[in-house]
């Protein structure tokens, strides 16, 4: 019988083995069933007005809430800022964030596909050559023509097989799947932060420019008093401490410019780590309060749909997944084992005398082992990973809270925000009337220098109230966007 017809044989004993024991798989441990969504129809405990109150001035527009409408993809156009929307673009492309996010995602399917192909037979092809002398004196000749010094040529092909009775293979994949849509949701995630970090820090950045030149305006204004008090001094009108009291506090306001030029400084140092650059290649963007548009239509989508938009949410469920899936692992890891394995090829003396009649071999066996003693490692990894399904599914639980407690944060702090524009509005519009009345008064003669410079400085301070309060709003709508889970894998990151 030839090497052809062996391997034949061969063939048809092993695959009918190969099928039989397929047919006998089955997965072990338990199915993966998603949590159900929380059942709720609202954020809040109270339920929430349809829109926010208004405020004169820019800004001070009433936001509407809009249940049941989807957070749009690039929710950040929404503020009407082109220099915005090219910084998100641009960070959304060169943001090391992301890129180490999208590598982790292509590892996590890499490692799924490898895991796959324990579904197939492993076959590998050897060739083995060796220079032989047997001990005729002690062993009978192994060859046919009896040669105690000879040359053997082996190729052969093997052919192994796990079969997956138990499911410990699909498992493993199932697990390393939901692993990688984690890491999927995990990218998206890091789209959303990403695009909420820019939009925050511009916003930071046009309110932190507006502080500063009120707060520069206030200083010179307090220096303008100080130099009238030097000259009321030397004319002997007031007393030395009234200077020594404006001389202090010039000095302390003069004191609260450089955490604003250092904050400031920060802020822009941070938009060019965002968008990839080192801070001293980066080109520092201005924003202006004024230019920004804010947002007066905010779609809240279902409430308990919230699970399904919130990609830090989706991956930890795609974690519970994998930790599910790792139960079943360690189960069939408990369970008896079977090996099937094929082997075929041929055996010579002479490299052209391989593959004749009479040098053809095969082999086909089979072999079960069931551990019976290993310390209890396999039991102790299996309340391993029944201790990691119950860690999962608390952290799946947590994201959940987490996620509706940030839309209830962001809804408060739009509504507070709201009201705390429109007392600073009217706040600085009184500052205003009575900064103009103190004008005329002057030109009277009815009041002193001093009485307009302060009243200009108390306009000044209600300037940077409003100007705090008007940069709170933007940002928290900013906030909300983000806490809805606005923007997974945005259209501007394939740009």
């Amino acid at each position: 019988m030839n090497s052809r017809v062996n391997g034949r044989v061969g063939c048809r004993t092993l695959v009918p083995l190969c099928v039989a024991a397929a047919g006998l798989c089955a997965c072990v441990g338990p199915n993966f069933h998603r949590p159900a969504a929380p059942s709720v129809d609202r954020y809040t405990v109270e339920a929430l007005p349809s829109q926010t109150a208004s405020a004169p001035g820019p800004g001070g527009a009433a936001q509407q809430f809009l249940t049941g409408q989807e957070v749009p993809r690039d929710w950040w156009t929404r503020f009407g800022s082109p220099q915005l929307d090219t910084l998100v673009t641009e960070a959304l492309r060169a943001n090391p964030n992301v890129q180490a996010a999208q590598a982790a995602l292509r590892q996590a399917m890499e490692n799924t596909a490898a895991q796959r192909g324990s579904y197939f037979p492993a076959v590998q092809a050897g060739f083995d050559a060796s220079r032989e002398l047997n001990a005729v004196g002690v062993l009978a000749p192994n060859l046919a023509s009896g040669t105690a010094l000879y040359n053997l040529y082996t190729p052969q092909v093997t052919v192994t097989y796990v079969p997956d009775i138990f499911g410990a293979n699909r498992r493993a994949v199932e697990s390393l799947a939901a692993q990688a849509e984690a890491s999927r949701f995990q990218l998206d995630a890091t789209y959303l932060t990403l695009t909420a970090n820019v939009v925050t820090a511009a916003i930071q950045e046009a309110g932190l420019r507006a502080q500063i030149a009120a707060t520069m305006r206030m200083i010179a204004l307090e220096r303008e008093a100080l130099a009238v008090l030097r000259h009321e001094l030397d004319l002997g009108a007031i007393a030395e401490g009234d200077v020594f009291a404006q001389d202090a506090a010039l000095a302390q306001l003069e004191a609260t410019l450089p955490p604003l030029n250092r904050q400031l400084q920060q802020t822009r140092d941070l938009l060019a780590v965002l968008t990839g650059h080192l801070p001293a290649d980066f080109k520092p963007v201005s924003f202006d309060l004024d230019q920004l548009q804010l947002p007066t239509e905010l779609p809240l989508g279902v409430p308990s749909q919230l699970v399904e938009r919130r990609p830090d949410v989706r991956a930890a469920e795609a974690q519970l997944h994998a930790a599910t899936a790792q139960v079943g692992v360690a189960i069939a890891n408990l369970l008896p084992q079977l090996t099937l394995t094929g082997d075929i090829g041929s055996s010579a003396t002479a490299m052209n005398d391989l593959f004749k009649a009479g040098t053809g071999f095969w082999f086909v066996g089979a072999s079960l082992s069931q551990t019976l003693f290993e310390g209890g490692t396999l039991l102790h990894r299996k309340r391993a990973a029944d201790a990691a399904l119950d860690q999962a599914g608390a952290l799946y639980r947590s994201a959940v809270l987490t996620a509706f407690q940030n839309v209830a944060d962001a809804l408060h702090a739009l509504n507070t925000d709201a009201d705390a524009l429109n007392a600073a509005g009217r706040a600085e519009a009184a500052a205003q009337k009575s900064l103009e009345v103190a004008r005329r008064q002057l030109e009277l003669g009815s009041v002193s220098y001093l009485a307009l410079v302060s009243a200009e400085q108390t306009y000044q301070q209600a300037v940077i109230s409003l100007t705090q309060a008007r940069a709170n709003r933007f940002a928290d709508t900013a906030a909300l966007f983000q806490a809805l889970g606005g923007s997974v894998a945005p259209a501007a990151a394939s740009r």
